[in-house]
């Protein structure tokens, strides 16, 4: 597994607010928090507000020698990532767990996962510099989990911030996540005018768990989630390599995987390419779509669900489909079975 590696030791002695926790090992294998999704925005004094990015989401794991990024399914990203891996490791002066999300910007200076697909799926190191040039990529930290020996994750939120803010070393390649507090609504309507995925809301009170929580909340400005992708069609006329993907969800048990649509936009000549060539040893001969009324005719080929999609759509049917969906990239940070439908709660 590829590392990024410190051999020299730092001078500054940690915060003297960490002497008063009890000393705990570095953890292993450790867990993001996730968000619920939301319907409207909302102010509250209790809360804090952040932008939403569209990158990929990391935990940067440093025992004070060697530091790994793990997705969200916990793999290694220093491969694809190593300008943010060693930009990380340099910024933290002791061992630590933070959380963050490393991004890639568009033409417009917005954080684009379109972009940063271009850093994904990548074999030949040759390539990852030639990429690393061409899209390069930040990170955005907004937590700590784990400091100078010390587990943070049973402090509030609010005492979380400063720690974070005090212990790394930031710099362009390592940038801090800014927050508002109280004030959510005016900052999601500055989201969605600007074009960005929306603001994520974050009890001052709240404890790091892994897992989804009611305590972080995300507001989206436009409907965007991941699919399993679950069968493709040939291409007409022109086009090359697939006609659309056939993408669904499982339902809360995780079993049955629903029909949620036809994705037939958003996708470059080269992605079409890489798809095909993706879903080609994938082919079954049966659907595993368990729900919905897919297309069954000439044409349609059916794959087993591996392969995670990240799709933007204006909203769902009342019959249950997309409308309006369109291909954002491939998330190789999600595994298939967790791919829900997502229902906004007030």
């Amino acid at each position: 597994m590829a590392v990024a590696r410190r051999t020299r030791s730092r001078g500054p002695q940690p915060p003297a607010a960490l002497a008063r926790l009890p000393a705990a090992p570095l953890p292993a294998s450790p867990a993001p928090m996730l968000c619920s999704l939301v319907a409207e925005p909302f102010d509250h004094p209790a809360w804090v507000f952040e932008p939403k990015y569209d990158g990929l989401r990391v935990l940067g794991r440093f025992d004070g020698t060697d530091l790994v990024l793990l997705s969200r399914n916990n793999q290694p990203q220093n491969f694809q990532f190593p300008d943010v891996a060693e930009a990380v490791r340099e910024a933290l002066p002791w061992p630590a767990v933070v959380d963050g999300e490393v991004v890639c910007f568009d033409d417009q200076g917005r954080t684009s996962f379109r972009a940063l697909q271009q850093r994904f799926h990548l074999k030949d190191p040759g390539e990852v510099r030639a990429r690393m040039d061409r899209f390069p990529a930040y990170v955005y930290l907004f937590d700590v989990l784990h400091l100078a020996g010390r587990d943070l994750t049973k402090l509030p939120l609010s005492a979380r911030k400063p720690l974070l803010h005090d212990a790394v070393r930031w710099s362009d390649r390592v940038r801090e996540t800014e927050y508002r507090g109280k004030t959510g609504k005016a900052l999601w309507q500055q989201a969605c005018r600007d074009g960005n995925e929306g603001v994520i809301g974050k009890h001052l009170k709240s404890l790091y768990v892994g897992g989804r929580s009611d305590w972080w909340v995300k507001v989206k400005c436009v409907g965007r989630q991941e699919f399993v992708i679950g069968g493709y069609t040939d291409p007409q006329r022109s086009r090359v390599g697939l006609g659309a993907l056939l993408v669904g969800y499982y339902g809360d048990d995780g079993k049955r995987l629903a029909y949620a649509g036809k994705v037939g936009t958003g996708y470059t000549r080269e992605t079409l390419l890489d798809l095909r060539q993706r879903l080609g040893p994938l082919e079954q001969r049966r659907p595993p779509f368990e729900e919905g009324e897919p297309p069954d005719r000439p044409g349609v080929h059916w794959v087993k669900p591996r392969l995670v999609a990240e799709i933007g759509f204006a909203e769902w049917t009342q019959n249950g489909l997309l409308r309006q969906p369109r291909f954002e990239g491939l998330r190789p940070d999600k595994k298939p079975h967790e791919c829900r439908r997502e229902r906004p709660k007030e």
